[in-house]
């Protein structure tokens, strides 16, 4: 039991204690409020000025533009990024998970994902995912849309954010067009007026060569005549065996084709023997249908005979599904038949 004097000892403690903490927290309150009255719009301790919205600002506009990065996005990137949200999120048409599934997000209405429970946060701040949309919640989701149930922090980095846009946007074949940037408009423009410039300098030369030489009299041998005519028939005859979406191939943008092919590069690589999700597609034009050493096959391809064709090909990349029913790819196709050419074309060049 504790005597009189204890007891008022560990009462006078606890009250000094008390004391001590509540004059502590007035302390750091004088110093540091920065409400009105108590040092005016800044706090009354320390301030560093860093240039605040104003550089910040700037500095936005010293990097490149939305349109520049969706301009120069790597879906093969996008597709590692996606490690980070596929916890969540589910590539399927339809699949939702913990959250609503992404197929076709990219130019899908907000809160539209049938039979998902949304929080209701997010209809009042868009209405559709664009790409700009989109980089605005991935960089910050509740900051973008107060009270979301999105528990993730955000994509920092702005090349992370429009690499994932594009790689969840190739995965329905319906891709996002947005506008070029301004300065690649104006390139391209300066582009045809320096060729006819040039075209025209070229033209004034060759005119003055002309000018400069004495005539001379062209003796004409009929040899030459004869076998040209004799060669036209058969040069008609390639033409008409080239002809169709094989011709299509044959005068294809491999440049373009390029550009098509970054919608494959997640799955599907050009170098020979290097399999991912996918069978490589080195000299894949005329190879036998599922001959990959390596690789296993859906049994939808497996069963099907004969060569991957040009024509071939365009059928298949056209729809897998209705080309090879029970196929594992889950690309939606290209709808655009000079898309398809000219990515054929684009993996014909590249095993040159």
């Amino acid at each position: 039991m504790f005597d009189t004097m204890t007891l008022t000892k560990i009462v006078g403690s606890l009250c000094g204690a008390l004391l001590i903490f509540l004059m502590g927290k007035w302390a750091g309150e004088l110093l540091y409020d920065t409400s009105p009255g108590h040092g005016g719009d800044h706090a009354a301790g320390y301030v560093i000025e860093t240039g605040g919205e104003e550089d910040a600002g700037a500095a936005d506009q010293d990097g490149p533009s939305l349109a520049e990065l969706w301009a120069a996005a790597d879906v093969e990137k996008g597709a590692k990024v996606f490690g980070k949200c596929k916890a969540c999120h589910k590539l399927e048409d339809g699949a939702n998970a913990t959250g609503p599934y992404l197929y076709g997000v990219v130019g899908r209405d907000v809160s539209s994902a049938a039979g998902f429970g949304y929080s209701g946060s997010l209809k009042p701040v868009a209405d559709v995912w664009t790409p700009e949309t989109l980089d605005a919640f991935l960089e910050n989701p509740k900051g973008y849309a107060p009270g979301t149930s999105m528990g993730f922090a955000g994509l920092k980095k702005a090349t992370d954010r429009i690499n994932v846009i594009a790689y969840l946007d190739q995965l329905d074949g319906d891709t996002y067009e947005m506008a070029a940037p301004e300065a690649m408009e104006e390139e391209a423009a300066a582009e045809p007026a320096e060729a006819e410039t040039e075209m025209a300098a070229a033209e004034e030369n060759v005119a003055e060569e002309v000018t400069a030489e004495e005539p001379a009299v062209a003796e004409v041998d009929p040899a030459p005549e004869a076998e040209a005519a004799a060669e036209e028939p058969a040069a008609e005859e390639a033409a008409a065996e080239a002809s169709g979406f094989v011709a299509m191939v044959a005068s294809a943008d491999v440049a373009n084709g390029e550009k098509v092919y970054k919608k494959c590069k997640a799955c599907h690589a050009l170098e020979d023997g290097q399999n991912r999700v996918g069978p490589h597609l080195f000299n894949v034009v005329d190879r036998d249908i599922a001959s990959v050493d390596g690789f296993k096959y859906s049994d939808g391809l497996a069963a099907i005979d004969g060569n991957w064709t040009a024509d071939q090909l365009s059928a298949f990349l056209t729809k897998p599904k209705d080309f090879a029913p029970g196929t594992k790819m889950s690309f939606a196709g290209l709808r655009k038949e000079e898309d398809r050419a000219a990515v054929i074309a684009y993996i014909q060049s590249a095993a040159q």
